[in-house]
């Protein structure tokens, strides 16, 4: 099919120079003298055009380059690509969008790296994909993302936070508010939004919101009432009393959520955040707790690290 740009690049305007450029030029060589006033904005005009000409012959190129797509596999129902629906196999391209019924899934071949499986009632985006980043939009639904890649290459966007694969498996969902939850299975993942930062190991979850961000992480064995306790906390303004459960709840394995409660907590209760901890677990000698309690990064760190073990 012709592409309607290679008319519009046909009617560019062909700009002559004018004669009296090249007397000035010659003049010049004879003496050295600049050019006249007139003959550089004779020169204007002339490099105006030129660029006019290489600017359209770039977008010419770009429209040229065909975009950049992945194949999806039909699972169940009648999932659609755009407004087509899909049959067997076929591609999504960046841009646009994967939508799901209550009866039908599909899955997302991402580049070479993974998949990604769509289930019922789910609107995906195609983002991008280049290198050191390949990244989707979840604006509604549930995927489960099987990722073997080098750490933060695939992103999901959702609502309330961003999705940063660490190498791993792990489900995310977003509901029609943009409220979601991410459940862990292999691997860790770092959500992320406007600076604050999650980091969800396997076994662990962490719920997002609109306008706030991803939670504090716990893992999926935590008592009830500590869960309980954290979203209050998290979303609902709980204070004190919030903290007070998490703390008398958490055991050993919970110093992943009080770790992160430690920087997100009013510095009148971080001592009693802090002590908990290592109650549960002796504080290793090459963390300093004064510097640990004065959210020093680098400490809180080294002391991630080490509490990981437990984890």
């Amino acid at each position: 099919m012709k592409d309607p740009m290679d008319d519009q690049l046909k009617d560019l305007p062909l700009v002559k120079a004018p004669d009296s450029i090249w007397t000035s030029i010659e003049a010049s060589l004879d003496n050295g003298a600049p050019p006249r006033r007139a003959s550089r904005r004779a020169w204007g005009l002339v490099l105006a055009a030129a660029c006019s000409v290489a600017v359209a012959i770039l977008v010419w190129q770009a429209k040229k380059t065909p975009p950049v797509s992945w194949d999806v596999v039909r699972l169940d129902g009648a999932p659609a690509v755009g407004s087509k629906a899909l049959e067997g196999a076929g591609k999504i391209a960046e841009g646009e969008w994967l939508q799901t019924d209550g009866a039908s899934r599909a899955r997302i071949n991402v580049s070479d790296i993974g998949t990604v499986e769509v289930e019922p009632n789910t609107r995906l985006r195609f983002v991008a994909s280049k290198p050191g980043e390949q990244r989707l939009r979840l604006a509604q639904g549930e995927i489960r993302a099987s990722v073997s890649a080098p750490p933060r290459l695939f992103f999901v966007d959702t609502p309330a936070s961003t999705a940063v694969d660490l190498g791993c498996a792990y489900t995310m969902k977003a509901d029609q508010d943009g409220n979601g939850v991410l459940q862990v299975t292999l691997g860790w993942v770092s959500l992320e939004w406007k600076g604050r930062e999650s980091l969800v190991p396997a076994g662990a979850s962490c719920r997002t919101r609109p306008k706030i961000g991803p939670g504090t992480p716990y893992f999926d064995d935590a008592a009830p009432e500590l869960a309980q306790a954290l979203a209050s906390f998290d979303f609902e303004g709980g204070g004190d009393s919030a903290v007070g459960v998490i703390l008398q709840r958490a055991r050993v394995r919970d110093t992943l959520t009080l770790w992160h409660l430690l920087s997100r907590v009013d510095p009148a209760a971080r001592q009693r955040v802090y002590d908990r901890m290592v109650e549960l677990v002796p504080l290793p000698k090459t963390v300093s707790p004064e510097r640990a309690l004065q959210l020093d990064p680098e400490t809180l760190k080294v002391w991630r690290e080490e509490l990981a073990w437990k984890w």
